[in-house]
């Protein structure tokens, strides 16, 4: 049996890759092997970014491994340390996720792509909820999807289970960008080498920032930013990293960061 959960580490990049054919279903075990990976990005000071993907062609991932619930595998089981699949409820990873997308990402799968900071896909992927023909509804859909794309649009996808093309998604801001299946990780690897060109602490601060004022009016996000509510703000301010950006830019030369 092939491992179901694949990690590669590069150049600050911790690229994971979901591979359970024949449809990349997640079961309690397979959830907590990816929550072990995304603890280690979260964890590891010399990782910087995730990149997930799914193994095969047709899908990304199906989602819940209903074979493994009509088996006895409760819906509240234990999927780890990030919740389903790893990170949908990893609220304190301050590092960028990308997901590549390289087919379908239907329920669960779909929890994780809007559980993302960066979607790519490829031309034939779609998104789509099924799980209210199977008795049961979507937990980070029903919460994250209304707030990634226009309300009317997300509801007719969590209530009709309607497909979303790749094109629409791109369209509906939904995901990023849509990539041919041969240049899809490397348009990842791109984007993820910017990041970690970036300085540490001011990515961190700004997945924390977006996170902790997302739902705030601009007065009140500024008074919880000025009070403290995002911790890592602070410490960037106060960083030697904001003393070594404008030297550097100042002497022509490439920042050293160190990330304090």
């Amino acid at each position: 049996m092939t491992e179901a959960v694949k990690i590669e580490r590069r150049d600050g990049v911790l690229e994971i890759t979901l591979d359970r054919p024949k449809a990349n279903a997640i079961d309690m075990v397979t959830s907590q092997k990816m929550g072990e990976a995304f603890a280690e990005l979260r964890d590891d000071p010399d990782l910087r970014v995730g990149i997930l993907t799914g193994g095969g062609e047709r899908f990304f991932s199906a989602g819940w491994d209903l074979k493994a619930a009509s088996e006895g595998e409760d819906y509240e089981a234990d999927y780890g340390v990030g919740g389903f699949a790893g990170f949908t409820e990893m609220h304190d990873l301050d590092k960028p996720v990308i997901v590549a997308v390289n087919g379908i990402a239907c329920g669960g799968g779909l929890d994780i792509v809007v559980s993302a900071d960066l979607i790519l896909a490829v031309p034939e992927a779609e998104f789509f909820f099924p799980e209210i023909f199977a008795g049961v509804m979507t937990d980070a859909g029903a919460i994250r999807l209304p707030r990634c794309i226009p309300h009317a649009i997300a509801m007719e996808m969590l209530l009709t289970g309607r497909r979303m093309g790749a094109e629409e998604a791109a369209g509906w801001g939904l995901i990023n960008e849509v990539v041919e299946r041969s240049g899809l990780m490397d348009r990842a690897r791109e984007i993820a080498a910017t990041i970690v060109s970036a300085a540490p602490l001011a990515i961190a601060a700004t997945k924390q920032t977006a996170r902790v004022t997302g739902h705030h009016d601009i007065e009140s996000a500024y008074a919880l930013l000025r009070d403290g509510g995002a911790p890592l703000y602070q410490k960037m301010l106060t960083s030697e990293d904001a003393i070594e950006g404008p030297r550097a830019f100042s002497e022509k030369r490439p920042p050293i960061w160190k990330a304090r």
